[in-house]
């Protein structure tokens, strides 16, 4: 039985920000994954994407990412087929993992790629499992409740790498809850 929780992984974790809420209609502006091998070794991707498209302002006052900061980045096409190699092998997991994997699924198909086929987790679902009740599971409460600390620098909520760091530490708070928690197996 493992000891610690990334003994579990390997993990990727990752976060998306976007022009909107639609999959099918809004694009990736930004992608953020970190990725916790089995023996706590990690590793960070990240990039800005220009999504093809204006960036409604709306979705700009969410995650402070506007047209001149995309417009030299690379479309999604050009960072896709790192992104699945970054996570090859591994779960991909993400807070609220519906909306990153739908974004993530739509886009490789819309650029000829193959989709994900890897396993999935939710550390949404999994930290409303392991701690029930709690007012709001949204990423920003999680971090006030648990009091996560911040390990970047200049974080900043509704950026992909931010997210995804506190996303890490809501994983490890979850895991450790079902590793140690009483009559768990040896």
């Amino acid at each position: 039985m493992p000891k610690e929780w990334h003994e579990l992984g390997p993990f990727t974790i990752f976060d998306l920000e976007t022009t909107g809420m639609s999959a099918v209609n809004d694009r990736i502006v930004e992608i953020a994954a970190l990725r916790v091998e089995r023996d706590g070794t990690i590793s960070r991707f990240h990039s800005l994407v220009h999504p093809g498209c204006p960036i409604p302002p709306a979705a700009t006052r969410v995650h402070h990412i506007d047209d001149a900061m995309v417009a030299e980045a690379p479309k999604f096409v050009r960072i896709a087929r790192d992104f699945l190699n970054f996570a090859e092998g591994s779960v991909l997991v993400a807070h609220n993992a519906r909306f990153d994997l739908a974004f993530l699924q739509e886009s490789l198909a819309r650029c000829g790629m193959p989709l994900w086929r890897g396993d999935t987790m939710d550390s949404l679902r999994l930290i409303r499992k392991t701690h029930p009740g709690l007012p709001s599971y949204s990423l920003q409460n999680l971090r006030k409740i648990f009091m996560l600390e911040d390990s970047i620098d200049g974080m900043q909520a509704h950026r992909s790498a931010a997210d995804v760091e506190w996303t890490v530490q809501i994983l490890k708070i979850s895991l450790n809850s079902l590793l140690h928690r009483p009559g768990a197996a040896e």
